[in-house]
């Protein structure tokens, strides 16, 4: 069996913080019902067009999920609603603040109906405080955080290339749910848990917040290299590519100056992470001299050779073809609304598990009909359903 077979997700989830949660529950076996707007759905499904005519966002975080169109401000879509929260075990919603009390999805209320369901509400800043009811999206989090701030050239700062607070905020409501059904195991409850994006991308930055304590500066913006280590960056080789290397202290200092360099006379001048942090201009310049002379493959060897951390400066393009990704077979195929797609197991490994289910990426309202049988509808039932736009 899948670790999370049997269970029931449901989810009123948009763009990607909860999507990105609710799939790694499926990916772990449970059975997640996605509510989505009757006619338009989730709004990420329009972000663009780019795979195969899907968003590419939507194809990302909701594969192996069921798509039931249920329009909430009307009583009937919300008794549907009440009827699958009666048997879920997990509801996760990021709504609007607010909106999932007022539709009575509060955990105190679901509980008087279904004593183990867990509640997991996704918001940009948590209830209570003064910013309780703003609008929070991905970078507006990512700068109110502090983020933006350190990220980027010493002339501008730059946002991630990802969303990385709606997916600190999907990790952390992933996480939290799973140790509440642990919990639920014990002792038979659920339970409500609030989860914060400020606060997901808070704890993210705590090095740089221990970093400036007591109103020492920020570390400074250093492109694609290391704010605090050095030398911990790309450097640029004599035919163009730039390879990634990493020098964590003076022990691995002394075999980069000697094996890889071919220049001893370094080692003293320079040990100590903080000389050659404020040195690192100058041992920039030397350091590219030495790259200069070598191909990205050469310099590979050298550094390999040595044990001197490395990676390429890859582009997305190398990715899909990536040769450890394919030597253990980490791709497969998904069926979507425009057929075939690659796509990535997940990067848990779960030896003696089924292998995670992989399902198609969901049409709007494909299973509305079958998820209303299931409730106890009949097929008059769902039409005059579908004639009041109830679903």
């Amino acid at each position: 069996m899948r670790p999370l077979e049997g269970m029931l997700v449901v989810t009123l989830e948009h763009a990607i913080a909860a999507p990105f949660c609710t799939r790694q529950l499926a990916d772990l076996g449970a059975r997640v019902i996605k509510v989505e707007r009757p006619g338009e759905g989730d709004f990420a499904r329009a972000y663009d067009s780019r795979t195969h005519g899907l968003a590419s966002h939507f194809v990302w975080c909701n594969r192996s999920k069921e798509s039931l169109t249920l329009d909430l401000k009307h009583p009937e879509g919300r008794a549907i609603l009440q009827k699958l929260l009666e048997r879920a075990d997990v509801l996760v919603q990021n709504l609007a603040p607010g909106a999932a009390a007022r539709m009575g999805l509060d955990h105190a209320r679901l509980a008087a109906v279904n004593p183990r369901i867990v509640v997991c509400g996704i918001s940009g800043y948590g209830d209570g405080g003064p910013y309780t009811e703003k609008k929070a999206y991905d970078l507006l989090i990512q700068s109110e955080s502090g983020f933006v701030s350190i990220t980027g050239t010493p002339e501008q700062p730059c946002k991630a290339g990802l969303s990385i607070a709606d997916i600190a905020a999907g990790m952390y409501a992933y996480s939290s749910i799973l140790a509440a059904l642990l919990e639920r195991g014990r002792t038979g409850q659920g339970r409500q848990i609030e989860i914060s994006m400020l606060e997901a991308m808070a704890e993210w930055m705590g090095y740089p917040l221990y970093y400036t304590i007591d109103g020492q500066p920020p570390p400074v913006r250093a492109g694609a290299a290391h704010a605090s280590i050095y030398p911990y960056g790309p450097f640029t080789c004599g035919d163009g590519k730039q390879v990634v290397l990493a020098v964590q202290h003076d022990r691995e200092w002394a075999t980069f100056c000697e094996k890889v360099l071919q220049r001893p006379d370094l080692v003293q001048p320079y040990l100590g992470n903080a000389k050659r942090l404020a040195e690192r201009e100058q041992l920039r310049v030397v350091i590219e001299q030495v790259c200069a002379t070598l191909t990205a493959a050469q310099l590979v060897e050298r550094l390999d050779a040595a044990q001197i951390a490395n990676g390429q400066l890859n582009e997305i393009a190398d990715l899909w073809q990536h040769p450890q990704l394919a030597a253990r077979g980490r791709w497969t195929q998904i069926d979507s609304p425009a057929g075939p797609l690659p796509a990535l197991y997940p990067p848990h490994h779960l030896q003696g598990s089924e292998p995670p289910p992989m399902g198609p990426v969901p049409a709007l309202g494909a299973h509305t009909e079958a998820i209303l049988a299931e409730l106890g509808y009949a097929d008059a039932d769902v039409a005059r359903l579908r004639a009041a736009k109830a679903i």
